[in-house]
């Protein structure tokens, strides 16, 4: 028989096919057992009836174990109430593996702790919420990469392993390298740049490290990031590409994740509103609104998660704030040439996530750039390359970053990003 995925079973209606997968659940009612059985791309119901197989079949049906790995052969019924629209009324029934008892998770994962779900990650995974995760996961970074293939962009991988800092010199890895110190990296961008200079439209689209000590929901040690880079690109070219960009992941998780979406009890019409166009404010009229919310904030500081709560507010699309203090961002933004205390620069703030891009226009003069890394007491030794981008035909150039693990938290429902990445790394947790 031909070996079918759960997920193509509606294909074959009235076929006899077989699943090969682990047993999610089980119940019996005397002259039949109904089997769940998961395969990664979904889950089938098996039903086994008494007169329908052999008395060793049967027995076995009865005996399997959660998350046992089986081989199903059955005719596919197609039956709407069931889970994918098609049900397997089996006709031969192997155990692969019999796994062992108890199983340490509950098929009600309510039933534990975060702490314990955690130290199981290589066995919650299995689980239908966090590979429903997985699955919109997965998706979603294919349409980023579909979306910057298709406007042009070329794909460049920057080094993991840097000689310098990029956001800042307190969220560093350390790593010796032979007889050398070097970090890994907190962002691809400074590389992006120099790509983008050689090829114009660039983008990376890899792992990052901080080493951050948060603790919030919105925080890991290690997260994925997709950066762009654009050769003579202003700050409004770089917040429109940025706009059309969300629009496109969302809308294409919408239409490529229905079923992972219901999985996750995910309500998807407030995602069916994100469409253009975005909010646009500038920081300072964005603390007007923190400070009306009854939020408080120093003057000229950074918005944490309050603020950017109160300044999404109730509002049904991200929003964009741009034009942040020279003060809280980094040595390579651009000033603003109207008022030099600003920055150009823009963060996209969504609704119930906050920040999922910062980016803006990047500084292009030599000397200012000279001027910032003494001013941030960087090594200039590490930075001769870049400047060189500045000696050598430097052009007005933007990008962003987005972080994958908060947009898929968002577009999921998630509550913490750490259910949004197979083994997440905090600042507790380096285990499995």
């Amino acid at each position: 028989m031909p070996f079918v995925y759960v997920n193509e079973l509606k294909q074959h209606a009235g076929k006899t096919v077989t699943v090969r997968g682990w047993l999610f659940n089980k119940r019996s009612s005397g002259k039949l057992h109904f089997l769940q059985v998961r395969d990664g791309t979904g889950v089938v119901q098996c039903v086994a009836g008494k007169k329908d197989v052999d008395e060793k079949t049967f027995e076995a049906c009865g005996a399997v174990t959660q998350e046992s790995s089986v081989i199903v052969e059955g005719t596919v019924r197609l039956d709407e109430r069931a889970p994918g629209g098609a049900e397997l009324g089996v006709t031969k029934f192997e155990i692969h593996q019999l796994a062992g008892q108890p199983y340490p998770i509950a098929i009600q994962e309510h039933e534990h702790g975060v702490d314990f779900l955690m130290e199981q990650r290589h066995l919650w995974l299995r689980g239908p919420k966090a590979a429903a995760t997985m699955r919109v996961r997965g998706r979603i970074a294919q349409s980023i990469r579909d979306f910057f293939n298709g406007k042009g962009f070329t794909l460049c991988d920057p080094p993991i392993l840097t000689p310098a800092a990029c956001e800042g010199t307190t969220t560093l890895f350390n790593v010796d390298y032979f007889e050398e110190k070097a970090y890994l990296t907190q962002s691809g961008q400074l590389y992006m740049e120099a790509a983008a200079m050689a090829l114009g439209k660039v983008y990376s689209f890899g792992p990052t490290f901080r080493a951050e000590k948060s603790k919030t929901r919105r925080h890991l040690t290690e997260f994925w990031m997709v950066e762009p880079e654009v050769a003579w690109a202003t700050l409004d070219d770089i917040m429109n590409l940025a706009e059309e960009f969300v629009c496109h992941i969302v809308q294409r998780a919408l239409e490529t994740c229905k079923e992972d979406l219901k999985a996750l009890e995910r309500d998807t019409k407030p995602l069916e509103k994100i469409l253009p166009p975005f909010t646009r404010i500038s920081y300072d009229d964005a603390c007007k609104k923190v400070k009306a919310a009854g939020v408080e904030m120093k003057d000229e500081d950074d918005f944490g998660t309050p603020q950017e709560m109160a300044i999404v507010g109730d509002s049904e699309k991200p929003v964009m704030v741009h034009g942040y203090p020279t003060a809280v961002k980094a040595f390579y933004m651009k000033r603003n040439p109207a008022n030099e205390k600003r920055v150009l620069c823009v963060d996209v703030l969504a609704p119930g996530i906050g920040e999922i891009i910062g980016g803006g226009q990047r500084a292009d003069d030599l000397k200012y750039l000279e001027d910032q890394i003494a001013a941030n007491k960087l090594p200039r030794s590490a930075f001769e390359w870049y400047l060189d981008l500045r000696k050598y035909g430097s052009v007005p150039h933007s990008g962003f970053g987005l972080g994958l693990e908060r947009t898929v938290a968002w577009i999921c429902g998630n509550e913490h990003v750490r259910e949004c990445i197979p083994f997440p790394r905090t600042i507790y947790r380096i285990y499995p």
